[in-house]
């Protein structure tokens, strides 16, 4: 059996232009004295990582993970949630995911594709050279317009919008491959991967790829009531890593799952920072340590409410208190009395 490692921290939320938060010496800091052991770095954020060097140079990359255990962390993955949101994108989405490109491929599909396809490829290479097994991504959407079956969808269109997905992302998964990396896919509302079944298709259409992962976050499965327990027990030979994040939802007599396009705070399902929310976060460290999961309980930050720093200290101690360190012997060895074949079947009455 497997202890699952943790506390660590997904960076993005934090990082800014004031201090401690714009640089990675100073958060890298910051995340420690908070009580973590381990941070989730977004790799599209200058002020923490080059990119560019961390895939061209491991003397950069050990510098880097060098600078963060001085600081008493370690680097557990890298991301590229916003560079994989860009390697499809449905016409309807352009103008508000084109912020997420560089500027000189703003507004022009084809080019922002091409650098996001060069951007996750750049962050699994870099993964390799810092000597990280898993990296987080988004996969996209080219189908999520049509998630609500009305109008009625022609006979295909999902088809051919997983059929693409897939020939977009396949060599990125075989490049992964190569760099004895697995790429997980955090499955996530506005993905075409939102849930168990559309993961399903999108693994058929890449032939059950070894390396195409989850990263396990229950608080996406709540907002969708969808079962996240037994989720864990369909897939957890598929989930690569865990975002430990809450959220609750209450439906009311005018609003629920879709939330009458209120803001996050009005909405009938919102994220809340740990144990404010209703995950049973005890049930799912159980079905952790039952399927021998040994990656990283990796706190996400996101809440309405609460002050970020705040649900940041508290999400440290709460992951600490919830990590089970997995017993290394049978509860009841006290009454061992030994066994042997002869013995055993002696018990069994065999061959009297």
């Amino acid at each position: 059996m497997k202890t699952i490692k943790g506390p660590a921290l997904f960076l993005a939320q934090f990082a800014g232009d004031a201090a401690p938060f714009n640089s990675w010496d100073s958060i890298t800091k910051w995340a420690a004295d908070c009580g973590y052991i381990g941070v989730q770095v977004p790799s599209w954020d200058g002020r923490l990582i080059d990119l560019d060097k961390a895939a061209e140079s491991k003397d950069y990359c050990d510098e880097f993970k060098g600078q963060a255990a001085e600081n008493g962390v370690q680097v557990t993955e890298l991301s590229t949630h916003l560079q994989g949101q860009l390697v499809a994108v449905h016409p309807a989405y352009d103008a508000a995911f084109d912020g997420f490109a560089a500027p000189e491929v703003r507004g022009d599909p084809s080019a922002r594709q091409a650098w996001a396809v060069d951007q996750v490829t750049k962050a699994l290479t870099a993964s390799r050279n810092m000597g990280l097994t898993a990296h987080v991504s988004f996969s996209g959407a080219l189908a999520w317009p049509y998630v609500y079956p009305w109008p009625q969808r022609p006979a295909g269109l999902i088809e051919t919008a997983f059929d693409e997905l897939a020939k977009r992302w396949r060599p990125l998964l075989d490049h992964a491959d190569a760099m004895g990396v697995d790429l997980c896919y955090e499955i996530h509302p506005g993905e075409d991967l939102h849930d168990g079944i559309s993961f399903e298709m999108f693994l058929d259409r890449v032939e059950n790829h070894a390396r195409a992962k989850m990263l396990y976050d229950p608080s996406h499965y709540v907002l969708q009531a969808l079962d996240y327990l037994e989720n864990i027990d369909i897939y957890h030979e598929r989930i690569g890593m865990f975002h430990v994040k809450d959220a609750e939802l209450n439906p009311t007599g005018r609003q629920g799952v879709y939330g009458g396009y209120q803001s996050w705070v009005d909405r009938a399902g919102r994220f809340r920072s740990l144990g404010d929310g209703q995950v049973d976060f005890r049930a799912v460290f159980s079905k952790f340590a039952q399927y021998d999961f040994d990656g990283w309980a990796v706190v996400e930050w996101e809440c309405a409410l609460k002050h970020p720093e705040d649900g940041a200290r508290e999400g440290a101690a709460f992951v600490r208190d919830h990590i089970i360190r997995v017993t290394e012997r049978a509860f009841d060895d006290f009454a061992d009395g030994g066994s042997d074949e002869a013995a055993n079947r002696k018990m069994l009455g065999v061959n009297r």
